[in-house]
């Protein structure tokens, strides 16, 4: 597929069918992933892969009891066969940018030294080429944001200390009943309106 057939065809999907994801699919949809930009070539990111049964324990951490009884998407999420939980490194960036080549930019003395923690950044480009090449390779996917349980997460996965988690893909062949977002209804804005040529 060409890229912008898969930037095209991409959209968050929410309801699964429940079956597998063969093994070759999801190695490629990780190694693209790989290859996600990052600052300084720091590579602070990790995925941990939940798969088949595996993927309650992301469920459990992350969500309540309350919240499945209200969702009108869980049944759809619950029958994702894969979760990819992705977390940072912010550590790794200080490091990086305390070396030799880097260090002229401050951005080693600590976190607080960075106007913008690249690390999200970084987790968020792994993310997005998830989702396009889950679209490429004919999956089902959406991001899941970081809205609650991510001491538990970590704790469940055994996440090293240090590391935080900017949230997961769930993907796997697209299931029938995905109620549309209401956020769908407001639209995308037209490039008229997102471009500045030259300045504001």
């Amino acid at each position: 597929m060409e890229l912008a057939d898969a930037v095209a065809r991409r959209r968050m999907v929410r309801s699964f069918s429940g079956h597998p994801v063969p093994t070759g699919q999801l190695e490629r949809v990780l190694q693209l992933a790989c290859t996600a930009p990052s600052a300084g070539n720091t590579g602070g990111w990790d995925a941990v892969v939940l798969t088949g049964p595996e993927t309650a324990v992301f469920w459990d951490a992350t969500t309540t009891p309350e919240w499945r009884a209200r969702s009108r998407r869980w049944p759809g999420l619950e029958r994702a066969p894969v979760v990819v939980a992705l977390f940072v490194d912010p550590d790794a960036y200080v490091a990086r940018y305390a070396e030799a080549d880097k260090a002229g930019s401050g951005l080693g003395e600590g976190v607080d030294a960075w106007p913008v923690p690249y690390w999200y950044v970084d987790g968020a480009f792994a993310a997005l080429l998830m989702l396009l090449a889950a679209s490429d390779t004919g999956l089902g996917a959406c991001l899941l944001g970081n809205f609650r349980g991510e001491g538990e997460l970590r704790a469940a996965l055994g996440v090293p200390p240090g590391r935080r988690y900017v949230g997961a893909v769930a993907m796997g062949p697209a299931g029938g009943d995905d109620p549309p977002s209401s956020s769908a209804a407001r639209g995308r804005r037209r490039p008229s309106r997102v471009v500045h040529q030259g300045r504001w």
